[in-house]
């Protein structure tokens, strides 16, 4: 199965923009639906994006649609998350997940992802 590395956490002042990448190894990446979750402090785990194998279809939180861009590269084995005008309830720490699936197929709980990154801070300051 997949390993799961992220990575381009940072400080950023509010309003400013961030690319997280998230690459795989060891496993056939283009078998794996994948998506984010962020945790901040005292809260629970909470959805991001999500992307189908392909990349085809995107999904995205509420609290962040109009804001980020999930993409992916199959060849690269590599997932990008975009995220612009950033707010300082966006701070968390962000993880990538993947999860074996059927074509066009969309997971947005995290309960349904088995494979997990160990994170990557982003840290938005006022």
């Amino acid at each position: 199965q997949v390993q799961l590395e992220e990575s381009g956490g940072r400080r950023v002042q509010a309003g400013g923009s961030l690319r997280l990448s998230c690459a795989a190894s060891g496993g056939p990446f283009s078998n794996y639906a994948m998506g984010w979750f962020r945790q901040a402090p005292g809260k629970e785990r909470e959805f991001v994006a999500a992307i189908t194998r392909s990349g085809g279809r995107t999904s995205y939180a509420e609290s962040m649609k109009g804001r980020i861009t999930f993409s992916r590269d199959n060849v690269k084995n590599i997932v990008l998350l975009e995220m612009n005008r950033l707010k300082p309830e966006d701070t968390a720490v962000y993880y990538c997940a993947a999860a074996l699936s059927l074509p066009q197929v969309l997971f947005l709980n995290a309960a349904d992802y088995t494979i997990w990154g160990q994170g990557t801070q982003v840290t938005v300051s006022s």
